[in-house]
């Protein structure tokens, strides 16, 4: 099979649905063997079975990353099935709520930090020591530009997120010797089944158009594209660098 992966190992959180299940086929396709995690065990069958259907290789992983050992025990077992890791895709996020920050309450925001920060740190450590000794690897976080601007209502999940932009500046820098490269990947509003309740509604999704220079949702696709050229050699000389694919949102004042 030719692609930009071909012989590479990918293993990619929250991929039972969403931009997680696009990056999942997306990798497959492009040659690299998927270890999918997500906590739904049904979704993520589905997704592994259809990529084992078209030929690829998958291993369904259904993981709550939230667990703190639980992260590990996925990386371990997806090396047990296909021998390494070449590629982590820190996909798994979200935020189960929205709230002024100075009333947010602080078990909501652990929550939030846990899912969004907590668990992308513990799934880099599981998967540093095996690239390093290999002298090779790339690590994509995905952010999101709540990140970088102000976001009333989310900003909590938006300073989730800045750490994870933080922590992969750091890494990248801190990995760049042992040939192990580190990036984020910052999305925009995307059409998935996550912002349905935001498309719902007339009003306010124009009110979050507006602000998008080119006036309509992102894609699925179009973010697993992206997570492609990170995850691929054709991005050999990035590392510590956030890649926003946003439809110009945060470039506009």
């Amino acid at each position: 099979m030719a692609g930009q992966l071909v012989d590479r190992v990918a293993l990619i959180t929250g991929a039972s649905r969403g931009i997680g299940r696009c990056m999942a086929e997306l990798f497959a396709q492009e040659g690299a063997s998927v270890a999918l995690v997500a906590r739904s065990a049904d979704a993520l069958q589905d997704v592994s079975d259809a990529i084992i259907g078209r030929g690829g290789r998958a291993l369904a992983l259904p993981t709550d990353l939230v667990d703190p050992d639980a992260g590990s025990a996925a990386v371990e077992r997806a090396q047990e099935e296909f021998g390494r890791i070449d590629v982590l895709i820190n996909n798994a996020g979200g935020s189960s709520f929205m709230a002024p920050v100075a009333e947010s309450r602080m078990s909501g925001v652990a929550k939030t930090m846990a899912l969004n920060f907590d668990a992308t740190l513990r799934m880099i450590q599981a998967v540093v020591p095996g690239m390093t000794a290999r002298g090779r690897g790339s690590i994509v976080n995905v952010s999101s530009v709540t990140a970088l601007r102000a976001s009333p209502l989310l900003g909590h999940y938006g300073a989730a997120k800045a750490a994870v932009v933080s922590i992969t500046q750091t890494l990248g820098v801190e990995l760049a010797p042992t040939g192990v490269r580190v990036n984020a990947l910052v999305p925009g509003w995307i059409a998935t089944d996550l912002t349905e309740f935001l498309r719902g509604d007339d009003a306010l999704e124009a009110s979050i158009l507006d602000r998008v220079p080119m006036h309509r949702w992102g894609t699925p696709d179009e973010i697993a594209s992206a997570a492609l050229f990170l995850a691929s050699d054709a991005s050999s000389f990035m590392t510590g660098q956030s890649l926003i694919v946003d439809g110009g949102l945060s470039a506009n004042p």
